[in-house]
């Protein structure tokens, strides 16, 4: 008898775009980061962030 397993995704033929266990995804290049920015930057969009969230809020009050 024949047993299905449901839960494996083996194919006979390769794919490009496959990796071993061993060996994780290659990294992208980040075109931007929050992690690059001044710190100044940060609490700039954080603070922008912040109050367009209390606008929402104080829109949904009304």
């Amino acid at each position: 008898m024949v047993s299905h397993d449901l839960h494996t995704h083996a194919h006979p033929h390769p794919h490009a775009h496959s990796y071993g266990p061993a060996m994780p995804h290659p990294a992208q290049a980040a075109p931007w980061s929050i992690l690059r920015m001044p710190a100044t930057a940060r609490l700039a969009a954080a603070l922008a962030a912040s109050a367009g969230l209390w606008v929402i809020v104080w829109l949904a009050m009304r």
